[in-house]
């Protein structure tokens, strides 16, 4: 398991508490070929730079706002209180292009790519045309923000999206795979990048400094075929799951903590499409969201 799993602190590189995929990345993850991450945390005014590399990222505020000079160009990213803010701006470099970030007030961000070869220019996505979507029902009822998907924006490779779940809901559900090029399947590795806090309206007293207050959800990846997977791991922030193959689901958002997690799926075959097979054991699931309500407590705004 522990190929697949990188509580923080275990892929840090240098200012980057985490770096798994980039071309850069000194944590080797064997047969990991088509998506990458950073996270770093920034104090105020500190700067960090990204050299040029054939990759496209995505630029994505965690908690703070930043500034990113791109060929020159400065883009304001206003940032968010925290993941479970709503959407942030985010920014879209495509390949090639040296970035340098900073913080005037400090904050987190994470840095979500793909080794790429097609060009697309550079974009800055607004909070505001971000696609809210709210998925599932009842407790599978989870809230996405599509902003790195093909609806959304023109890149080469990847498909990024981030994954809000209320306390005791269940996300990444039914268990679903998406590792083999055929009809209506596409052949994609998949990063799960998480963060927790304590939901709202916990009891008096609680709260993020309270003794003994740990926020936790948890994830599973098993095997679909031959090869072997079998994760289940505990998740708190800053941890990341690697999905290589295999079922995947669910993300679970443990009773009194919030879940939220950023995705980032590339593959070698089709371009940015994401077809998924539901594991035959589970798809039924589906079907009964038909008669229930989305979670009242969605969506999750400023």
């Amino acid at each position: 398991m522990a190929e697949w799993v990188y509580p923080l602190g275990s892929a840090e590189d240098g200012a980057w508490q985490v770096s798994l995929g980039a071309h850069d990345s000194t944590t080797p993850v064997r047969g990991w070929e088509h998506t990458g991450l950073k996270v770093a945390e920034l104090a105020p005014g500190q700067s960090l730079g990204l050299e040029a590399a054939d990759e496209e990222r995505i630029i994505v505020p965690l908690e703070g706002a930043f500034e990113a000079t791109v060929d020159g160009a400065a883009y304001s990213l206003r940032g968010r209180a925290s993941v479970f803010a709503g959407p942030s701006d985010v920014l879209y470099t495509g390949i090639g292009k040296a970035v340098e970030l900073s913080s005037a007030s400090g904050g987190r961000v994470a840095v979500a790519l793909a080794p790429a070869k097609v060009e697309y220019p550079t974009r800055l996505i607004s909070a505001e045309e971000t696609p809210i979507e709210l998925r599932g029902a009842g407790n599978c009822s989870r809230q996405v923000h599509n902003f790195g998907t093909p609806a959304a924006l023109e890149a080469d490779r990847f498909i990024v999206c981030e994954v809000i779940t209320p306390a005791g809901n269940w996300s990444s559900y039914p268990p679903h795979k998406h590792d083999e090029e055929k009809d209506g399947e596409t052949s994609l590795e998949e990063i799960y990048y998480f963060e927790t806090r304590l939901a709202p309206g916990s009891p008096a007293g609680a709260g993020p400094d309270a003794a003994g207050q740990d926020p936790v959800g948890y994830a599973r990846v098993y095997a679909s075929d031959s090869r072997p997977i079998d994760v289940n791991a505990e998740v708190r922030t800053g941890d990341v799951v690697l999905v290589p193959y295999g079922w995947h689901g669910p993300a679970m958002a443990a009773p009194g903590y919030d879940l939220y997690y950023l995705n980032v799926m590339a593959g070698p075959g089709r371009v940015r499409d994401w077809l998924i097979s539901d594991d035959p054991h589970h798809g039924w699931i589906r079907s009964t969201w038909e008669n229930q309500e989305i979670d009242p407590r969605l969506p999750f705004t400023a």
